[in-house]
C-alpha cells in the first residue's frame, strides 16, 4: 500500500477536509503502514482490507476534528467516573460488558459508533445507517467472527477509538506486525486518551438534554498496559477486573489472532503469536498490579470467571453495590434474558496442539505474580 503522507492525502481528498488535529497520531500511522508493507506479508484481501480500515480511521479523524470546528462547546461535554473494564482477554470481560450494556440508565460504546463515531448519534434523524452495516472491508472480512459482539448494538472495546491516533492493539491482532507490536508496548499513549475522551465528548453531546450525562461503561484488555496514561485523562475513572487462570487464556487468545491474521495473510506464524501474547499480557498485567499497588486499589472491582458462570445477575449486583448504585429490576430481567440466550456457554477456543508454543509452566511462570494475587482479589470465587 502506499506510504503514511499517501494514505493522508486520500483520505482529505475523501472528506474535503484537511485538518488532521494534534500531530501526535503521525508516529504510530507511518510505523504501522512500514511494518505492514515490510513484514506483514499480507495476501490482496489482507491489502485492501487493512488500507480501507487505515482510511476509515484517518477519514474519521478529519471529521472530528471539522464537527469539533464548527461545533467549540462539544468540548463542554463532561465524562464523568467512566468504568472501565481492564483484564486479560477470554476472562469473561465481554460477556460482562454486554450484562452492564442492558442497563438502560448508563452509555456505552456501541459497535457501530465505534469506528464511525460521525456524526455524532444525536444528530441523525431516523435510523441510523450505521447500524448493521460494516464500517470497512475488514469488519466486512470478519462478519460474523470474534470481533463481532452480540446483537446489533453490541457494546464494543474502545480498540477502534485508539486506533484514531494509530495506537491500537486492533493493528496486531490483524497482522503480523512486530517492529509495530514492540513500539506499541511502550509508546506513550497520553495523547491517545486525551483523543480518546475528545470522541467520548462527541458522542454524548446533545444526548441528554436538560439531564446528567448518563455513566460511561467501557473496556479493553489493552487498558492495562496504559494505566497511568488513562488515569491522567480519566482522574476520576474506576475499574472491573475479570480473573481467569492465564493457562486457560493465552492458548484461546492466539488462536483468536491466527484465525485473524489467516484471513488477511497466508503465512500465519503461530509460534511467532504465541510468544506476542505472552509477553503483552504477561507485561500488562505487570504494569497492572504496580498501577493498584501505588494506591489505586480501591479504584478496582473484582470478578472471577468461575463467579459469573455461576450467577452473573449477582456480580453486577455485587458491582453495582461497590459503585453505590441499584440494580433496576428492567435492568436484571435484561440481564438474565442476555445470559439465557447468549452467555451461558462458554465459548473460549480450546485447541488440541502446541503450534503456538504455549507449554503451561511456562505460561505459568510468567504470571506468577498474578496468580499469587488473584486468590486474594477473588475471595467469593475462592470460597464458592
Amino acid at each position: 500500500m502506499e506510504d503514511s503522507k499517501a494514505l493522508m492525502a486520500t483520505a482529505q481528498a475523501a472528506t474535503g477536509l484537511t485538518d488532521f488535529g494534534d500531530d501526535g497520531f503521525r508516529e504510530g500511522l507511518e510505523r504501522l503502514v512500514d511494518a505492514l508493507n515490510a513484514e506483514a506479508r499480507l495476501n490482496a484481501a489482507g491489502d485492501h482490507a487493512l488500507r480501507d480500515r487505515i482510511l476509515l480511521h484517518l477519514r474519521q479523524r478529519l471529521m472530528v476534528e471539522d464537527w469539533y470546528r464548527r461545533h467549540p462547546e462539544i468540548d463542554d461535554e463532561a465524562i464523568t467516573a467512566p468504568l472501565f473494564g481492564v483484564s486479560l482477554p477470554r476472562t469473561g470481560s465481554s460477556a460482562l460488558s454486554y450484562l452492564l450494556a442492558s442497563d438502560p440508565q448508563v452509555r456505552y460504546l456501541r459497535v457501530w459508533e465505534s469506528a464511525q463515531p460521525c456524526p455524532p448519534p444525536s444528530t441523525v434523524a431516523g435510523p441510523d445507517p450505521r447500524r448493521g452495516v460494516a464500517a470497512s472491508a475488514t469488519d466486512e472480512r470478519l462478519r460474523g467472527g470474534n470481533r463481532t459482539p452480540t446483537g446489533i448494538d453490541g457494546a464494543m472495546e474502545c480498540q477502534d477509538l485508539m486506533a484514531l491516533d494509530f495506537r491500537s492493539q486492533i493493528f496486531q491482532a490483524f497482522a503480523q506486525v512486530p517492529s509495530y507490536s514492540e513500539w506499541l508496548l511502550d509508546a506513550d499513549h497520553a495523547g491517545t486518551y486525551r483523543y480518546e475522551k475528545r470522541v467520548l465528548k462527541l458522542l454524548q453531546w446533545g444526548e441528554a438534554g436538560d439531564r446528567p450525562a448518563r455513566p460511561w461503561r467501557l473496556k479493553a484488555p489493552t487498558h492495562m498496559l496504559y494505566l497511568d496514561a488513562l488515569d491522567a485523562a480519566f482522574p476520576d475513572a474506576r475499574f472491573v477486573m475479570t480473573h481467569r487462570d492465564p493457562t486457560d487464556v493465552m492458548l484461546s487468545v492466539a488462536t483468536v489472532y491466527a484465525q485473524i491474521i489467516g484471513t488477511f495473510s497466508d503465512h500465519v506464524d503461530h509460534a511467532y503469536i504465541g510468544d506476542l501474547n505472552v509477553r503483552c499480557w504477561s507485561e500488562a498485567m505487570t504494569r497492572a498490579i504496580a498501577f493498584r499497588e501505588a494506591g489505586n486499589d480501591h479504584r478496582f472491582f473484582d470478578i472471577h470467571f468461575r463467579a459469573m458462570q455461576e450467577d452473573p445477575v449477582r456480580e453486577v449486583r455485587h458491582l453495582y453495590a461497590w459503585l453505590g448504585e441499584e440494580v433496576s429490576p428492567p435492568f436484571a430481567e435484561a440481564m438474565a434474558q442476555w445470559w439465557a440466550s447468549n452467555g451461558a456457554a462458554d465459548r473460549m477456543a480450546k485447541p488440541d496442539d502446541t503450534r503456538f508454543g504455549l507449554e503451561p509452566g511456562a505460561v505459568r511462570a510468567r504470571f506468577a505474580d498474578y496468580l499469587a494475587r488473584m486468590d486474594r482479589w477473588t475471595p467469593r470465587a475462592q470460597a464458592a
